[in-house]
């Protein structure tokens, strides 16, 4: 197996059986198959050599919405002028996602012309898109939901097909369609998830408006009903990450573009902006600015990664810096990321300790399990006032009793500041 990339040091440390990268299990994994590991920076020998590549280059998001293609084309010209080295049969499968449409309208013509050959005869084009979450890449990619294949042809698809039974679970169902059919139904999968989660986000400011009304209680029956289901039903704070906002924008883009609408993917994006206003105004009503100092706890998108790409606790501290709280932060993996991110005046706690001594106020905005250990790191803390507004409802109040007072999104009570006082 031959790994292709334009940095250079990604393809030194490939070889020498190492990555910069942090995902759980991934440095075991490469150490097990060093042996069948290979890495360059020559795409087009990399294919010349090859019956398969797959394509996993980023698809920047454009003003509109919608995905560039621009590094796709890039990858495709590259395994193209290799296939002119070589009389094979080849398949070309794209992983990264793209629009409806820009398989048969931008990449095909790509690869024909790069390649001098007809896509079904002598080379076959696939969209294959990965489902898979930074934190839990390997344990996804062997145990998905489902591999979703659009095909050119038939023996295209096979290829793809028979790639993946190599790695994945017994069982996992395979759906092969033609490349609209796949590229319509990858992003639409991702919106309906993130039409879940601001559902839920939508029913926890409701139960925190009516008496004895619990978000946990609610999602908890309405995902016993099979239609429904509990995954991704909790009531919390917005998505973020490098696939949920964009794939969200890039449905409503796509529904423009062929004159139709997507109003439900358009909702859901409003629902999930305006969280990070609505977690400000509850601290907001809990301190005061220029007199209380604020602890924010976790800046990646998700527990188990360091990626703060569209970050809700990034985008939370730098509204409170802003609107003039001394304002600190720490994440158990995320910090080095961050720090870019960050409004200057915003600092970063060296522990989770310091973070906990040093608030008025803290504010857990990412599940990390680390972060179970507030209630110990309390009892060592001088008893001055603390607010703990926690958004996942990650601490058991029994355990906060005497060290400091709770406040959980999604439960009956909890205080805000107007909508004009928050900014």
């Amino acid at each position: 197996m031959i790994g292709v990339d334009a940095r250079p040091e990604v393809v030194e440390l490939l070889n020498d059986g190492r990555t910069a990268l942090q995902e759980p299990g991934l440095a075991e994994l490469i150490d097990r198959n060093r042996s069948r590991l290979e890495a360059t920076s020559d795409i087009a020998a990399a294919a010349a050599g090859a019956e398969a590549s797959f394509i996993v280059v980023p698809t920047p998001s454009t003003a509109n919405g919608t995905f560039s293609t621009r590094y796709v084309i890039d990858a495709v010209n590259g395994i193209g002028r290799g296939l002119h080295r070589s009389k094979n049969y080849h398949v070309v499968s794209v992983t990264s996602t793209v629009m409806p449409l820009s398989t048969d309208l931008e990449v095909k013509p790509a690869l024909e012309a790069a390649s001098g050959r007809v896509v079904g005869e002598t080379v076959g084009l696939c969209y294959n898109p990965e489902f898979i979450a930074l934190g839990s890449v390997i344990r996804d990619m062997m145990h998905p939901d489902l591999v979703l294949i659009g095909e050119s042809d038939p023996r295209a698809g096979e290829v793809v097909e028979a790639v993946h039974r190599t790695f994945i679970a017994t069982g996992v169902q395979v759906r092969r369609m033609t490349w609209i059919n796949a590229e319509i139904a990858k992003i639409a999968i991702n919106t309906f998830v993130t039409t879940k989660i601001s559902y839920a986000n939508m029913l926890a400011e409701l139960c925190e408006q009516l008496p004895g009304g619990d978000i946990d209680v609610v999602t908890d029956a309405i995902g016993v009903d099979r239609r429904i289901g509990h995954t991704y039903l909790r009531g919390a704070v917005g998505y973020g990450g490098p696939c949920f906002p964009r794939d969200n924008a890039a449905l409503a883009a796509a529904a423009a573009q062929a004159g139709t609408r997507a109003d439900i993917a358009v909702a859901t994006d409003v629902i999930n902006r305006r969280q990070v206003d609505r977690v400000a105004r509850v601290v907001r009503a809990h301190a005061i600015p220029r007199q209380h100092r604020v602890g924010v706890l976790g800046l990646s998108y998700k527990p188990d990664t360091p990626v703060v790409e569209e970050s809700q606790g990034v985008m939370l501290a730098n509204r409170l810096a802003t609107d003039g709280f001394a304002t600190m932060v720490f994440d158990p993996s995320a910090l080095p990321d961050a720090a870019s991110a960050l409004v200057p005046s915003i600092s970063q706690a060296r522990s989770l300790a310091q973070c906990v001594e040093s608030a008025d106020v803290l504010i857990l905005m990412v599940p990390w399990p680390a972060f179970r250990e507030i209630p110990a790191l309390l009892r060592a803390r001088p008893r001055t006032p603390l607010t703990i507004v926690d958004c996942w409802r990650l601490l058991d109040p029994a355990d906060l009793e005497g060290l400091a007072e709770p406040v959980y999104l999604g439960k009956a009570g909890v205080r805000t500041a107007s909508p004009q006082l928050a900014r």
